[in-house]
């Protein structure tokens, strides 16, 4: 029976950082993300999260490039761990010699923790300059759109919790006394699509398909209500019918945009044909939604938020790298600065 046996010679002369920078190949798309965005410039702003008193720590740069592999791959913390220890890819982009140890599990959640939502959301900002500067936002037009996350797809327990309470039925009024997620609400997407959690509310910038601004709501928010976190500050907003309201049209105005949403059927002024050819323009953005996770990774408002924005800077980043190959590949170049 044959059984490979490395020779030794061929490691001769050769550090561990020659062999791992010979394990990646040169088109590996980690490659092209660690030498065009400004990633351990972002992140060296946020070192004052750590404290010069005890043990040094994991460097920041190395905690970010960990967090973006981490949503990139949607890895949990358990597989990150796995990855960051076996996978050479990972550890070359992460900063890692071969030998060198690495982070468990627990460390992922504590600096999730550490960094914080509001500090992600100005990451997720600079990010998208960086996008911006290389002409991948154009601010012109721009999609938007709502998804349900779901937090727990059933509440009988909470339910009987509730009856035995002498409540009449378990609803949005008094579902926070009883489930474990305080923040989640009941909601519909359509007609009859009930759910119990959280909505994404995302803007997709129709130049390159870049998510440019997103935010969590409870599930009973309405559609056209989550606008008001979200709204671009200038250009043509399209949505679907959930938008044709009077509210969000206060609410684009005020921001300096123009809104054009799908007309309801019972409208008046509604133009079939117009609104069919919107439909056909918003169709191809509509898929970003199809690459996020439908369900919640955490509990609270404030931990639902970290979670689309992390998606969502995976997902810019991941569009990044598509749309740079495709251009390599028809010879044409462009920088972000």
């Amino acid at each position: 029976m044959y059984s490979f046996v490395p020779s030794p010679l061929k490691l001769v002369g050769s550090s561990e950082e020659e062999l791992l920078e010979k394990s990646v190949n040169q088109d590996h798309p980690f490659r092209l993300l660690s030498g065009s965005i400004k990633l351990d410039k972002i992140a060296r702003k946020y070192r004052h999260l750590y404290s010069n008193l005890g043990t040094k720590g994991i460097p920041i740069e190395k905690a970010f490039r960990l967090l973006i592999i981490q949503f990139l791959e949607d890895f949990s913390d358990r597989e990150m761990e796995r990855a960051i220890s076996e996978n050479l890819a990972v550890k070359w982009f992460c900063g890692y010699q071969i030998s060198e140890s690495t982070p468990d599990h627990s460390f992922f959640s504590i600096f999730r923790k550490r960094l914080g939502t509001n500090n992600l959301k100005n990451i997720f900002d600079e990010a998208n300059e960086n996008l911006r500067e290389a002409g991948l936002i154009g601010d012109a037009f721009s999609f938007v759109d709502a998804t349900g996350i779901v937090t727990k797809t059933a509440l009988w327990d909470e339910r009987d919790k509730a009856l035995a309470a002498s409540e009449k039925k378990l609803n949005n009024a008094n579902v926070k006394k009883y489930a474990c997620d305080k923040d989640a609400r009941y909601g519909c997407k359509g007609k009859d699509k009930f759910f119990y959690g959280y909505k994404r509310n995302c803007v997709v910038d129709m130049k390159q398909g870049i998510i440019t601004k997103v935010a969590a709501t409870p599930a009973n928010i309405n559609d056209d209500k989550a606008l008001k976190h979200i709204c671009p500050k200038d250009g043509m907003v399209i949505a679907d019918k959930g938008y044709d309201t009077e509210f969000a049209k206060t609410i684009t105005k005020k921001k300096g945009c123009h809104l054009r949403a799908i007309k309801k059927i019972n409208r008046k002024d509604k133009n079939t044909d117009f609104d069919r050819w919107l439909s056909k323009v918003r169709m191809p953005y509509e898929s970003t939604f199809s690459k996020f996770h439908t369900r919640a990774k955490y509990r609270g408002i404030a931990k639902v938020q970290f979670q689309v924005l992390a998606e969502a800077i995976a997902f810019n980043l991941k569009r990044f790298i598509k749309i740079t190959q495709t251009k390599a590949s028809a010879g044409i170049a462009f920088s972000t600065g």
